[in-house]
């Protein structure tokens, strides 16, 4: 599935959205199962957003140090939810998720590490206009 074809400006679309309300009642639960595992790795370690921005000078050159990417392999990371950045940072550690860069510098994060870019990354506020007519 292309999910670049799923966003418009950094937002799903609704008719994307891989479980639709009419897909039945499973769909409940792969979204309970999937939030569930979320939740259980931000409960290990509580993130400091501080202790974030001095580690996320190592993450700048690539996905900047305000979290707008600099390369245009790397995404942009500000906003984003910290579960989720805790979850692929811990992916990244683990190798159930791979990339060339990432895996290298994970596998140096430890948990707290991770927490804290979690947090740092999670606090930035992300505005977005809409293009003038």
């Amino acid at each position: 599935m292309n999910l670049g074809a799923m966003s418009l400006g950094g937002l799903r679309s609704p008719k994307a959205f891989p479980f639709p309300a009419y897909a039945g009642e499973g769909w409940c639960l792969v979204l309970l199962v999937s939030a569930s595992a979320f939740v259980s790795v931000s409960v290990n370690a509580a993130g400091s957003v501080s202790g974030g921005r001095q580690k996320a000078l190592q993450c700048q050159a690539c996905h900047g140090l305000d979290g707008l990417s600099k390369l245009p392999d790397a995404p942009n990371i500000a906003g984003s939810p910290e579960v989720y950045l805790a979850k692929a940072l811990n992916d990244f550690r683990k190798g159930l998720r791979k990339n060339e860069v990432m895996s290298v510098v994970a596998q140096q994060l430890s948990e707290q590490d991770v927490a804290d870019l979690a947090a740092y990354y999670a606090a930035i506020e992300v505005t977005a206009k809409p293009p003038a007519r």
